[in-house]
């Protein structure tokens, strides 16, 4: 995974790519980690010093500009430090102001499961892989046929390959850990590997691996995710 520590020819680029991730890390999350994820943002675009490569304010002028008091600034930080974003290269004492800096790589590897939201040109890029080059420059291909591999095993195998042919970037991050519970009356049973898996999925991703079953197996009519 390539660093996105904003620094050289392409910190500019950089800057914009870590607050994307975070961006769609605080969209796909609960009400809690979408207010975390933008208070840090606003942290990061009204505050951050890049060259310095630290964050100094105080409470107070946090609680302003989150528009809430000094007591819930002092919980929301220590979330933020306890989750490795956030790491304190000095402790304020004697009127001065505690110092932070960003862990992105801790960032980037947090919200990494989300950057297929925002395309496989992030991902390619955050991930240090080139993006495919495009033959005809300007024209866009037409997505070939998947074929349903006969060795591949039961219902749950065939529409593993076809997500993993067709949306890559999305089976790699979200549907690649998925086993099969069972199959039967028109319904089958993936189990997710934790709690959050199964609600993303279960929110943004199921008509898409709904169609790549029925796809595999046209008397299957609805996918149930669990876990």
């Amino acid at each position: 995974m390539q660093s996105v520590k904003p620094v050289g020819v392409q910190a500019a680029s950089r800057k914009y790519d870590l607050l994307s991730a975070l961006a769609a890390h605080g969209l796909a999350g609960d009400r809690a980690t979408q207010t975390r994820t933008l208070r840090l943002m606003a942290l990061i675009t009204t505050r951050y010093n890049w060259q310095r490569d630290e964050l100094c304010v105080g409470q107070r002028e946090i609680a302003r500009l989150w528009s809430c008091d000094e007591r819930t600034v002092k919980r929301e930080m220590a979330r933020l430090r306890a989750a490795g974003w956030l790491v304190q290269k000095t402790r304020g004492s004697r009127g001065r102001i505690s110092t932070y800096r960003l862990d992105t790589l801790q960032i980037a590897e947090d919200t990494r499961p989300c950057w297929p939201l925002i395309g496989e040109d992030f991902v390619a890029r955050l991930g240090g892989r080139p993006p495919e080059p495009d033959p005809a420059g300007k024209v866009v291909p037409l997505r070939p046929a998947v074929s349903l591999p006969e060795e591949a095993e039961g219902v749950w195998g065939r529409a593993r390959a076809i997500l993993s042919e067709e949306q890559p970037a999305i089976f790699r991050a979200w549907l690649a850990r998925l086993t099969e519970v069972e199959s039967g009356q028109g319904t089958l049973v993936l189990s997710a590997p934790s709690a959050f898996c199964q609600s993303y999925i279960a929110t943004h991703l199921i008509q898409a691996l709904t169609a790549a079953v029925r796809r595999a197996d046209p008397s299957l009519a609805r996918v149930e995710v669990i876990h």
